[in-house]
């Protein structure tokens, strides 16, 4: 059919109106468009470290089943580096190539076996799986793939395959804790209640928050529709006006969620916390990781033990970077 009549037929029958309809399509494509970017928006992106300890694939199940009302796509990591060094079979350079040969079959393998099961455990429509054998240390490889994929948390256990019993953070996760710029959420070991009805989010609002890190928390208590107690522990009440605004940032971010601001008149920060912690059935704890933090009192080994008790639930350590 020759293309002018059948342009000229189209504009002749009667139904049809070429600004109405086409402003009309417009509008729908731009609600779809809309729509995907919401979705885009909404979907978040994790890193799942592992050395295939009980305590990583406890708190990979931990996260597979507490983002189940998210779309996210996984990615499990193994970083094999340390574990070449330390291999008993790389007694000389002579074979170092076929002891790294080795390990680096191995880790792919049993990252292969850990996403089959991961696959079983949780055939979420809403998951997606990959995987990553890294010739590298654990930090490094993690802070190169929080910045080439864009993470929005990393979420592993409190010890790893070696660590003693009386220590809260194993070295793995001490190290991700303190040099990876992203979200890390730790998991206890065995620890499996993945409802936190209740978060204390302990401040004292002198940093400035990044909204991308507050989101994420606003998201996580969305889920659960978890309260979220906005702690300030000080001998003096009073906020400055840098504290002030900084409060009313987080007012402004978390304004979707159900929040309660509490002063509490106090010197020992760490007793405190874990006090609240105890008393308010607490299910887990925000913290901002930055130098003078409570967080980073929380790290030092001369401190550690005073917190242990307040640390047996999860911990959500921003480290309030700047990312996009």
């Amino acid at each position: 059919m020759n293309r002018v009549f059948w342009f000229y037929s189209l504009m002749q029958t009667p139904p049809f109106n070429i600004t109405t309809d086409f402003c009309h399509s417009l509008k729908y494509i731009k609600s779809i468009n809309l729509h995907c970017t919401a979705k885009l928006k909404n979907m978040l992106t994790i890193l799942l470290p592992t050395d295939f300890s009980k305590n990583s694939k406890n708190a990979i199940k931990y996260a597979l089943e507490f983002f189940k009302y998210q779309q996210v796509k996984f990615i499990v990591m193994h970083a094999y580096r340390n574990e070449f060094y330390d291999h008993d079979e790389l007694v000389s350079r002579d074979v170092f190539e076929t002891v790294l040969d080795k390990v680096k079959t191995e880790s792919q393998n049993n990252l292969d076996k850990l996403l089959t099961e991961l696959q079983q455990i949780a055939p979420n429509p809403r998951y997606t799986y990959h995987s990553i054998s890294a010739y590298n240390t654990l930090v490094e490889e993690a802070n190169a793939i929080a910045d080439d994929h864009n993470i929005d948390l990393i979420v592993m256990g409190t010890k790893g395959k070696s660590n003693a019993r009386n220590i809260v953070f194993g070295s793995q996760t001490f190290q991700v804790l303190k040099y990876v710029d992203c979200p890390v959420l730790a998991i206890p070991e065995n620890y499996t209640n993945t409802q936190p009805k209740k978060i204390i989010f302990p401040t004292n609002y002198l940093m400035p928050y990044k909204r991308r890190e507050l989101k994420l928390l606003s998201i996580l208590a969305t889920s659960y529709r978890s309260d979220i107690d906005v702690v300030y522990i000080s001998t003096s009440p009073k906020l400055s006006i840098r504290q002030e605004d900084n409060q009313s940032f987080i007012k402004d971010t978390l304004a979707s969620n159900n929040v309660r601001f509490t002063v509490i008149n106090s010197k020992n920060i760490e007793n405190t916390i874990t006090n609240y912690i105890k008393d308010n059935q607490i299910k887990m704890i925000t913290m901002i990781n930055t130098q003078h933090s409570f967080l980073e009192d929380m790290l030092f080994p001369s401190t550690l033990d005073k917190v242990s008790l307040g640390l047996e639930i999860p911990l959500l350590a921003f480290q309030n970077a700047t990312r996009k």
